[in-house]
């Protein structure tokens, strides 16, 4: 099992955008994948659960990853919050 700490760096936090990419990078991949902020936890595969962590600009948000490509998962999952723009186009992402 892997695990990290991001910041939300985004303007309006982890909104439907920024959600939706991080599920497609997260279906790419077999692990298992949940993200925790605030006492909530969300498994990264349901849009629905990503968002009611209503996690906004500068929350700490923990990522666990547990599978056979959890090294890999785990640097793609990175790489979306770290991101310098808004995510407002994020079609050139996926």
């Amino acid at each position: 099992m892997r695990h990290c700490r991001v910041v939300i760096p985004w303007q309006r936090g982890l909104h439907l955008r920024a959600a939706t990419v991080l599920v497609r990078v997260a279906q790419q991949f077999r692990s298992s994948v949940t993200l925790s902020c605030g006492g909530r936890v969300a498994d990264i595969r349901s849009i629905l659960s990503v968002l009611a962590l209503c996690a906004a600009l500068g929350a700490v948000v923990d990522i666990h990853v547990a599978g056979d490509d959890e090294q890999d998962a785990t640097v793609a999952i990175e790489r979306v919050f770290s991101m310098d723009h808004d995510l407002s186009d994020s079609a050139e992402l996926i």
